[in-house]
């Protein structure tokens, strides 16, 4: 009887990439720092042995992983501020602001274990590799927002004498403001319905001009 062929091997940016989203999703679950080798490998239905083919330690997955979010997320952010193709109106930055909260919130909803992945390595006092790979991402979305209110600014949309960088800091302190409240409540889904009221009391707060 002829022995059964064996499936082909899968080659290493396909289960390197299973990897990244078993991380992701085992991170939703429970703490990052509790997900083993052995877990990812059961996830993926690979041994453990044959997960350091693809990844020469623990922390290169995370570094992966968060490489993948900070790809993913500033590419949807980036993309949520450009004006839509024919679109005949003028750009409007404070637009492409609410679009740039909202988008984040929607990339947390589809991957909650983001966060807390994020959220555990900001908490290290040492320095790692890992919270570099996030303050990086950090300033990448400060940037991006930044851009946005210059632009505001230039147009006159913003309240005369806004500190810009506070409103960068605001803004992403509104963001993760939200975020916590999902992980404290368990309830991710709950942040999209409450994004849109969140932002509007931001977009008050720095577009207000008080009457001469």
């Amino acid at each position: 009887m002829p022995r059964p062929i064996p499936p082909p091997r899968q080659t290493t940016d396909v289960r390197q990439a299973s990897l990244i989203s078993a991380a992701l999703l085992l991170a939703a679950q429970r703490n990052p720092a509790d997900i083993t080798t052995g877990d990812l490998a059961q996830a993926v239905g690979i041994t453990q042995g044959a997960v350091f083919r693809h990844f020469s330690s623990k922390e290169a997955i995370w570094l992966a992983v968060l490489d993948w979010v900070s790809d993913n997320l500033m590419q949807q952010l980036h993309t949520a501020a450009q004006p839509r193709s024919g679109d005949s109106e003028v750009f409007n930055p404070l637009t492409a602001l609410q679009k740039v909260f909202l988008a984040h919130v929607d990339f947390v909803v589809a991957h909650p274990g983001v966060p807390r992945i994020v959220f555990q390595e900001l908490q290290h006092a040492r320095e790692t590799e890992l919270k570099l790979a996030v303050r990086a991402l950090m300033q990448k979305h400060r940037a991006l927002v930044t851009g946005l209110l210059q632009s505001a600014n230039a147009q006159n949309l913003l309240a005369p004498g806004t500190d810009l960088p506070s409103a960068a800091v605001l803004f992403l302190g509104a963001v993760q403001g939200l975020v916590m409240q999902s992980l404290l409540s368990g309830q991710v889904q709950a942040i999209a319905a409450q994004a849109p009221g969140v932002f509007a009391i931001y977009l008050r707060g720095i577009t207000f001009k008080e009457s001469p």
